[in-house]
C-alpha cells in the first residue's frame, strides 16, 4: 500500500461509471462543485449517461450531511473520505493560462487548490477527457485517465485464428470421420485452450477447421454451412457460424473492422434459429454526431432514431436479396417484422426489460461503457443468447478508447467461461475497395 493520495474527479468519470468512488481504495476523493452542476444538466434523458448521473446523485444523497461539505463523508471501511469542494476561488495560476471560467477550467482550478492546500500529499486529477489531460500537464498538475475498467491486453483484437501445423494426418482423418469430434487429450497444445476456441489444424497432406467444445471436451470439426442464404466466405466466418449456431454458447463477442460481416452473420444465424427463440432483437447505441442530442431532430422518438437504425435494416435487406421477392423466406421475414418477432430498435429502448428466449444482437458495441454492457447482459432471461458486435478501432464516444470500451472489457472478463466465445474477424468481405480503404485510410 503506497502513500495516501487525493483524487479530484471530472464529471465524465462519473458519467462513465457512477460507482467510481468505490474504486479509489483508502485515498480521499474531491468533487468540485461544478461537477454537481454539470451532473444536474445530465439527469434528464434516457441514455446511459443520464441514468449514471441520476444514480450517482442518489448515492451521494445517502452520504449527505453537513460533514460532506465541511469535513467530508467516509466511504466505508478501508476506503477514504469524499469531499465536495464549494468555496475555492478561481486560482490565479489557472486564470493566467485559461481566463475563461469554463467547467473544465474550474475543475483544473480545484485540482490546483487541493494540491496547494495539501502540499505533502500527491493530488491527481482523474478525467477521461484527453484535451483536459493535456491542459493539466501543461500546468504541471498530475493527471490520470480512469483506468479501473481498462483492458491491458488488446493484441487479441489484431490476431486471426491460430493455425497449428505438423499435426498427424491420421488424427485429422479421424476428426473428419467423427461428427462428435475427438478427445482434446489427443492433441498436445503448448498453452491452455480457451473454451470454444476455434483454430486450424494442418498436416503435410490435409487440414481441418476445428473448435474446442468445452461441454464435451472434444475437438470438433467446423462445417462450412449456410445460414438463411448467407454462406461463409472464409475460415473466420465459418468459426462465427459455428458458435452462433450452438445454443449452449449464450454470449458471443464478435470483433473486426468494417466489412468483415459481423452483424450480417449474427442476423443470418438468428433467422436460421427463429423457431428456437420467441424474438430476435437487433439493437445499437445511438451516438449523436457533433455532440447534438437526438432531441434536436424532428419527428417522434421512433422517427428520430430511424436513421441510426438504417445499417441494421441494410443487413436485413442483404439477406432478403439472397431470395426471390415472393419466396417463402422473404415472406417469413416480413411476417416476423409485422408480428414483432423480429425487432430492430435503439438500445436505449430495451433498458429495464427482461429478455427471455431472445436472440439479442447488439451492433456497434464498442460505443458502450463497461457498465452499459453489464446492464444489458443482466437483462438476459432463460433461453436468451446475446451477441455483441463491434470494431474497437471505430469508437464514436469521446471518452472511450480501445482499452476502456465495454466490448473489449466484456471479452476480457468473460474469457475462459464455457458459455462464452470470442470471434475476431480479420478479412473484409464487403468488397475489394472497402477492404483496401479499411487497411490504408
Amino acid at each position: 500500500m503506497g502513500a495516501k493520495k487525493n483524487f479530484v474527479l471530472d464529471t465524465n468519470v462519473i458519467l462513465h461509471d457512477f460507482k467510481c468512488i468505490e474504486n479509489f481504495e483508502e485515498n480521499d476523493i474531491y468533487l468540485p462543485i461544478v461537477v454537481l452542476e454539470e451532473l444536474d444538466k445530465f439527469k434528464r434523458g434516457s441514455d446511459q449517461i443520464n441514468y449514471n448521473a441520476r444514480e450517482f446523485v442518489r448515492e451521494l444523497d445517502l452520504l449527505t450531511s453537513n460533514d460532506l461539505f465541511l469535513k467530508g463523508a467516509s466511504l466505508g471501511p478501508g476506503k477514504g473520505i469524499l469531499h465536495v469542494v464549494t468555496g475555492d476561488k478561481y486560482q490565479e495560476q489557472i486564470a493566467s493560462s485559461f481566463p475563461e471560467k469554463t467547467p473544465d477550467h474550474r475543475i483544473l482550478s480545484c485540482a490546483w487548490y487541493i494540491s496547494e492546500k495539501f502540499p505533502k500529499m500527491k493530488t491527481i486529477l482523474v478525467t477521461k477527457d484527453v484535451n483536459l489531460r493535456m491542459k493539466a500537464r501543461s500546468l504541471g498538475i498530475e493527471v490520470e485517465d480512469y483506468i479501473t475498467d481498462k483492458v491491458v491486453n488488446v493484441d487479441l483484437f489484431d490476431r486471426a485464428q491460430e493455425i497449428y501445423v505438423d499435426i498427424d494426418a491420421g488424427l485429422i482423418d479421424k476428426i473428419y470421420a467423427s461428427p462428435e469430434g475427438v478427445d482434446a487429450s489427443l492433441l498436445e497444445f503448448k498453452d491452455k485452450i480457451e473454451p470454444n476456441a476455434c483454430f486450424i489444424l494442418k498436416s503435410v497432406r490435409n487440414s481441418v477447421l476445428v473448435r474446442y467444445n468445452p461441454f464435451t471436451d472434444k475437438i470438433k470439426r467446423v462445417e462450412k454451412g449456410t445460414n438463411y442464404g448467407i454462406q461463409p466466405r472464409n475460415a473466420e466466418q465459418s468459426f462465427a457460424f459455428e458458435v452462433l449456431n450452438d445454443p449452449e454458447v449464450k454470449l458471443i463477442g464478435m470483433t473486426g473492422k468494417a466489412g468483415t460481416g459481423k452483424t450480417l452473420l449474427a442476423l443470418a444465424s438468428a433467422l436460421k434459429q427463429t423457431d428456437s427463440y420467441r424474438q430476435i432483437l437487433l439493437a445499437r447505441p445511438i451516438v449523436a454526431l457533433a455532440n447534438r442530442d437526438i432531441g434536436f431532430l424532428p419527428g417522434t422518438e421512433q422517427q428520430k432514431v430511424a436513421p441510426y437504425m438504417q445499417p441494421l435494416f441494410d443487413n436485413l435487406n442483404v439477406i432478403k436479396a439472397q431470395f426471390s421477392p415472393n419466396s417463402t423466406e422473404v415472406k417469413k421475414i416480413d411476417e416476423m417484422q409485422n408480428s414483432n418477432k423480429l425487432v430492430i430498435e435503439a438500445l436505449a429502448f430495451i433498458r429495464g426489460r427482461s429478455l427471455s428466449e431472445t436472440f439479442c444482437i447488439v451492433d456497434e458495441a464498442q460505443n458502450l461503457t463497461p457498465h452499459e454492457i453489464k446492464t444489458i447482459i443482466t437483462r438476459a432471461g432463460e433461453g436468451t443468447k446475446m451477441v455483441f458486435a463491434g470494431d474497437i478501432q471505430q469508437i464514436d464516444s469521446p471518452y472511450l478508447d480501445a482499452q476502456s470500451n465495454g466490448l473489449a472489457y466484456m471479452i476480457d472478463k468473460m474469457k475462459g467461461q464455457e458459455i462464452f466465445s470470442h470471434i475476431n474477424l480479420i478479412k473484409g468481405e464487403r468488397s475489394a475497395l472497402a477492404e483496401l480503404a479499411s487497411d490504408l485510410l
